[in-house]
């Protein structure tokens, strides 16, 4: 007679897979009314989530809230990320209008990463670049923190970086700089802020957004066989690529990471290219 097979622990078995890892919990997505942003932000609002989109943009952060039809899971609230007292008033209108916050996705950030030549550089252009690229991190996160470190079973934050951190073209000093330090802010917060809250970052590589901006800038992407070819994954990225990594690192069953950068670029960092 076979020997019976043997019980696996409990602790040994994995975890089921819950399709709602978000419910119930609150995310702010700063940037989050077009591009990488918005698709982060209509990830959460998939997994169960409810979410408070941050954005210069009042014409875009209104269609956002008209198209999900979200009801009361979404509310829309202007941010100038680069401010200390819009940063403020973002914060309060999440806690007044939810009552919790259980995540943070500092996504805002200019896109543009060519500045020209940096000996013609204005130390200003760099500064802003910085600032709102940067500082719009720390100060939501400062911000944010206290209530975080209340977010039952935990909170996290995510920090939409850049594979333009990790390699570079000529002349994107500047963005390379900010998001290599959104980088360096997230293994450094993760540290502080364990084990309450998990700090993890996302470096995009190419997203294409056309197709998620406002609806009077929005068209299809143009893209060719050879842009889709030349990534090892077989094509360009689109927001929902970084939606779904995102609300995997806001939920529990991510329990387990923190101070990662996590690149999302279809293999190109991997790739060796020779001219």
């Amino acid at each position: 007679m076979p020997p019976r097979p043997r019980a696996v622990p409990s602790f040994l078995r994995p975890a089921a897979a819950d399709p709602v890892p978000l419910r119930g919990r609150v995310v702010l997505v700063t940037g989050g009314a077009q591009g990488i942003g918005r698709g982060i932000a209509q990830a959460v609002l998939a997994a169960g989530g409810r979410v408070l989109v941050g954005d210069l943009d009042g014409e875009a952060g209104r269609a956002c809230l008209e198209e999900w039809q979200a009801g009361d899971a979404a509310a829309f609230q202007r941010l100038d990320a680069s401010r200390e007292a819009s940063v403020q008033r973002f914060v309060a209108v999440a806690l007044r209008r939810f009552g919790r916050i259980d995540g943070l996705v500092n996504n805002a950030g200019i896109a543009d990463p060519h500045t020209g030549p940096l000996e013609r550089l204005d130390l200003r252009e760099w500064r802003r670049r910085l600032g709102v690229n940067l500082d719009g991190a720390f100060l939501c996160a400062k911000h944010a923190l206290p209530v975080l470190r209340q977010a039952p079973g935990g909170g996290a934050i995510v920090n939409v970086a850049s594979s333009r951190a990790l390699q570079s073209e000529p002349d994107t000093e500047a963005y390379a700089a900010s998001k290599g330090g959104l980088l360096a802010f997230t293994h450094a917060l993760a540290i502080s802020a364990g084990p309450a809250v998990r700090v993890n970052a996302i470096s995009p590589g190419w997203i294409a957004t056309d197709a998620w901006r406002k609806p009077t800038t929005r068209r299809t992407p143009k893209l060719s066989r050879a842009d889709h070819a030349q990534h090892p994954a077989g094509r360009v990225g689109t927001p929902e690529d970084v939606g779904a990594l995102a609300a995997f690192l806001l939920s529990p069953q991510s329990g387990f990471i923190t101070g990662e950068n996590f690149v999302a670029d279809g293999g190109m960092v991997r790739k060796m290219q020779y001219q």
